[in-house]
């Protein structure tokens, strides 16, 4: 069932977007019954559940971390995060940096703008992201490889039309202004419910869950 799901998306997802399976929440059943459907790309939202799976799963899945992150959890995440999707502050982003100067690491990393109209959602605003951009000489330990954003969570089609317009219009601004950013290409953009509204949007990553493995007994479920 998960591989047919998975199947199913891809046909219709464009080559061109990369798709994270979210598997937070479900057990390592499901996600190995993705990985041999083909799936090698995985998100996880919560630091113990992530470092666990990463151990014991196979060493070749591509694990994205896209929760908040607390400063207190980077030895749980960095390890083994292929990406960061979810810098949701300058207080975390100075955190990163510090763990990867003291561990000679480079971490990958997106920007996580806030979007959504609920104020319980994490994320920086445009000019804390501008900011950054300029400071970025300051972080050596820190690839900054895009944006991240999550719109509010409603049936209002055109409200996340112009969410998801809105976080690439700064990312498209910012790959003019900072071309030495020379990473600076993934847009984290879309889950199960609006995927396709973010790839007409130019989403270069999807994070898709519920769709694949089926809806868990937890709140805030992709």
């Amino acid at each position: 069932m998960i591989g047919e799901k998975l199947k199913s998306i891809l046909e219709e997802l464009p080559h061109s977007v990369k798709l994270v399976a979210v598997s937070k929440f479900h057990p390592m059943e499901d996600i190995l019954e993705a990985y041999n459907a083909g799936q090698r790309r995985f998100g996880e939202n919560r630091p113990q559940e992530f470092a666990a799976k990463a151990v014991q799963l196979p060493q070749d899945i591509e694990w994205h971390f896209i929760g908040h992150l607390q400063t207190n959890k980077l030895k749980l995440v960095l390890p083994y995060a292929s990406l960061v999707q979810s810098i949701d502050s300058l207080h975390l982003l100075d955190a990163v940096e510090s763990w990867g100067e003291r561990n000679e690491r480079s971490v990958r990393v997106l920007l996580e703008q806030h979007l959504g109209s609920e104020q319980t959602k994490s994320g920086m605003d445009e000019e804390e992201i501008l900011q950054i951009c300029r400071d970025a000489a300051s972080y050596p330990h820190v690839r900054f490889c895009g944006l991240m954003g999550m719109a509010s969570n409603t049936d209002d089609e055109q409200q996340i039309r112009e969410e998801f317009s809105r976080i690439r219009t700064l990312f498209r601004r910012i790959a003019g202004e900072f071309p030495q950013l020379e990473e600076f290409t993934e847009l984290s953009i879309g889950m199960s419910g609006d995927w396709r509204i973010a790839v007409e949007c130019g989403a270069t990553i999807v994070r898709i869950g519920t769709a694949i493995f089926g809806y868990r007994d937890y709140p805030n479920a992709l």
